[in-house]
């Protein structure tokens, strides 16, 4: 086992590493901005190194730094968290060339299913059932693209081969509107992700989002452990999630979790990751695989008892899966709110200093935050200050929990997404379960006098996960 990690994160997964190594009898490193140079796990490290000035760029994102942090403190292993440089294969391989070890997927895994292209078909090959569209990255033909079109029937969606996170994707709905989109998502996807290639999907109208977690080791070992239903978004941004998907038969959730599982040994996969789908209509399709520890792993954990952020541990030091598909089992029902220093209604940022911190508690309350009174919240970063987790044996139990969680949980200083919450655990539709992706920006259009949902655009995934 490992003597020493390297953490290259901050925030409320840079102290849920910390606290999964400390469990482990494993020494950390912290590495962090001057902005950072106040927070708790800065604190609680064994060792912390500052790294840079605020800018990401110059800091969380620096992989000279990273590495040069990780030769002067002797560490053995880097984890990444998500966000950041989570999901570079350029770093993992970098991490590695410098005698450490990448807690994560290989760099060619990354690098194959960051594309979506490369993940889609690599995909097919493997049997999970992918979304209808184009075989591969878009020609420049403008009749072989209309073509493609009409062949899937519209509406259609152009997406961005190297995108992530909400952007570089436009709805088409009509032939006269295709091509100028095309052109402009090939543009965006240029200029936002280095890439311009994009490709062609059909345009699912009503589905849920629901994600499928896996854990695989180097020994072509593999699990599923459950799936997650992140329908409630905004903008495509995760609000809440839940584990178990309401409303759906295990023998179908069942049927495609082996297939991930199987999957995963196909293409060699190593670590944790999340194969994410739409479902409509009973069937699944593939969207993307995330090939890092999920912002919403926490719900997965409550239902199955088991540490995944410990588990990527021990299969980045080479040791087999403690446990087969057979001792996989399911209990209870959990919900995570995701809790934002942002106007609950406007979205828009609130950074600042909280000057009072009351988080709740109780039977079945989890909150993961490095969050405190005091803490300044900067505004260079992610506006996520925590998750509150809720547990309990059946879904009506966990909602409740998490309306008495709400109702205790404050936030002063700064203006947070908690009335948003309280709101949404005692909406009829949320509480009846199964809403699709759109119905939460459907029902911020008809409050009065606040911003209409559905633009396509979010924050950068350098600075957060999705």
């Amino acid at each position: 086992m490992f003597e020493k990690i390297l953490i290259a994160n901050r925030g409320e997964i840079a102290l849920r590493i910390q606290r999964a190594c400390r469990e482990m009898g494993i020494k950390t490193v912290v590495v962090h901005s001057e902005a950072d140079k106040d927070a708790k796990y800065v604190k609680l490290a064994d060792e912390s190194v500052c790294i840079g000035p605020a800018q990401s760029a110059q800091s969380y994102l620096s992989m000279p730094a990273i590495i040069s942090a990780a030769e002067v403190t002797d560490a053995e292993a880097i984890h990444p968290g998500y966000g950041f440089l989570s999901e570079n294969a350029d770093f993992a391989e970098r991490v590695e060339k410098s005698g450490f070890v990448f807690i994560g997927p290989r760099p060619e895994s990354i690098r194959m299913m960051g594309d979506k292209v490369s993940a889609k078909q690599a995909m097919i090959r493997a049997g999970v059932p992918c979304v209808p569209g184009s075989e591969g990255a878009l020609p420049d033909d403008p009749k072989e693209i209309i073509q493609t079109a009409r062949k899937i029937g519209y509406p259609v969606i152009i997406k961005a081969a190297g995108g992530g996170g909400g952007r570089g994707m436009r709805v088409v709905h009509t032939e006269a509107a295709l091509l100028s989109a095309v052109q402009m998502t090939k543009t965006e996807a240029g200029t936002a992700f280095g890439n311009p290639e994009v490709y062609m999907e059909k345009y699912l109208e009503n589905p849920r989002h629901v994600e499928i977690q896996v854990l695989a080791d180097e020994h072509k070992q593999a699990v599923w452990l459950g799936e997650r239903d992140c329908s409630m978004q905004r903008r495509h941004q995760k609000v809440i999630e839940e584990a178990p998907a309401p409303g759906i038969p295990r023998k179908t959730i069942e049927k495609i979790g082996e297939r991930c599982a199987e999957a995963c040994r196909k293409i060699g996969y190593r670590g944790a990751g999340t194969f994410e789908f739409l479902y409509e209509n009973g069937e699944f399709y593939f969207i993307e695989m995330n090939t890092r520890v999920q912002v919403e792993h926490p719900v997965t954990e409550m239902i199955t008892g088991i540490d995944i952020v410990q588990e990527q541990i021990r299969i980045a030091c080479g040791e087999r899966l403690r446990f087969k598909q057979r001792d996989i089992m399911l209990s209870g029902h959990a919900i995570e709110c995701r809790i934002n220093a942002e106007d609950p209604f406007k979205f828009t940022p609130s950074p600042g200093r909280i000057t009072g911190w009351h988080p709740p508690g109780g039977p079945g309350i989890r909150v993961d935050s490095h969050a405190y009174a005091g803490y300044y919240v900067p505004p260079h970063y992610d506006s996520m200050v925590g998750k509150v987790i809720a547990y309990g044996a059946t879904r009506d139990q966990a909602i409740r929990r998490m309306q008495i969680a709400l109702s205790e949980m404050v936030v002063e200083g700064i203006l947070t997404n908690i009335p948003l919450h309280r709101e949404l655990m005692v909406d009829a539709r949320f509480i009846e379960g199964g809403t699709n992706i759109h119905y939460l920006e459907q029902k911020l259009a008809h409050k009065p006098d606040l911003p209409k949902g559905g633009a396509i655009g979010s924050k950068s995934e350098s600075k957060g996960e999705a």
